[in-house]
């Protein structure tokens, strides 16, 4: 797939619909649910899933760490009511959640959503959520360098893939928001 093998080091993606089954059923959904050019851009590559967690993913498939983005599940809450968004950034910075998260979901305090929380709440697979298939009353936070990549590697909701998309499609799905100054 053009314009994805930077990011997948020496693995070759495969157009990530022609495998649903390296896809958490949430993910297949997202996917499918994108324009035809947008889900026909993203490819998928299987993988060892003791090696889904983002530095060993790129050491052991020479894959950049700057291609990678990790998607964070943030929660926090205010009069009572849970808030939660999904919170994509490159690798090689960290997402603001106690100032740009915490004011966009309007809490006092934000923090990363227990595990087992962002398991259940999210259909996927701790170490492969991705921000295709989040909860539709989730707002999917990006990092402008995720936007501007040419390709970037994400979670697929499993954890024995990854997905390569360009940035661009990320900013496609439904509730995605763009925010100057998440990835510090």
């Amino acid at each position: 797939m053009r314009g994805l093998e930077a990011a997948s080091g020496t693995l070759e993606p495969v157009p990530a619909l022609e495998r649903p089954d390296l896809l958490a059923a949430p993910v297949l959904a997202a996917l499918k649910g994108l324009p035809d050019d947008a889900a026909g851009a993203c490819g998928v590559v299987e993988i060892d899933p003791d090696l889904a967690d983002t530095a060993a993913f790129c050491e052991a498939y020479s894959s950049p760490m700057e291609a990678s983005a990790n998607c964070v599940v943030v929660a926090g809450s205010r009069s009572g009511e849970q808030r939660l968004a999904g919170c994509v950034v490159l690798a090689t910075t960290r997402a603001d959640v106690n100032g740009i998260v915490r004011k966009r979901i309007d809490v006092r305090k934000a923090s990363f959503a227990p595990m087992d929380l962002a398991v259940e709440l999210t259909g996927m697979e701790y170490g492969g959520i991705t921000p295709f298939g989040l909860p539709e009353d989730w707002p999917v936070l990006l990092d402008p360098a995720v936007v501007a990549a040419p390709a970037v590697v994400v979670g697929s909701g499993i954890r024995g893939s990854k997905l390569i998309v360009p940035g661009a499609v990320l900013a496609q799905l439904p509730t995605a928001e763009s925010l100057e100054g998440l990835g510090r």
